[in-house]
């Protein structure tokens, strides 16, 4: 099978609104939530509190996992594994975007961006939102992460000692 994208992306809500970046995808303007790509040695909670800085220049804080989707094949035939979370954000209103791919950000309705049709990054965009704003909400204690194999085995190793 061909490599696998891991991604983050971020639903943040204020005031009825969705934040949404604005941005360039081989020469299109697009819209998505603030994304992106999972970088090594990096958590998916990490990534995403990274994407969202960058992207809009806000301070992220995920509250709940929404969903995790995979997209085989994408329309430009790569294979992206996403997690999607929803949070908030300090200052919403001050949003400064540090990542020269974006053009700008936005504060959108949900009839605004239904309204972008093919202007949306992926279907994704809409499969997010449609399982947030149906309540999907999964905890995000439920992330581990192991950057070291042994390390792990021997937290669990300890762990598991209690149970005998």
């Amino acid at each position: 099978m061909a490599d696998i994208a891991l991604t983050v992306a971020a639903i943040i809500e204020h005031q009825g609104k969705f934040l949404m970046v604005e941005e360039t995808d081989k020469g299109a303007v697009v819209f998505n939530q603030p994304a992106g790509h999972v970088e090594p040695q990096e958590s998916i909670i990490a990534a995403v509190k990274r994407e969202v800085l960058e992207e809009t220049g806000l301070t992220f804080t995920p509250e709940h996992l929404v969903g995790n989707y995979f997209l085989s094949p994408a329309t430009n035939g790569k294979h992206y594994f996403r997690f999607c979370f929803c949070g908030s954000v300090l200052a919403p209103e001050s949003s400064q975007p540090q990542d020269p791919d974006i053009i700008a950000t936005h504060w959108l309705s949900l009839s605004e961006i239904t309204a972008l049709g093919r202007q949306l990054r992926s279907g994704l965009v809409l499969q997010c939102l449609r399982d947030y704003l149906n309540q999907e909400r999964y905890p995000i204690s439920q992330f581990h992460y192991h950057f070291d194999e042994v390390a792990m085995a021997n937290s669990c190793y300890t762990d598991l000692l209690k149970f005998n």
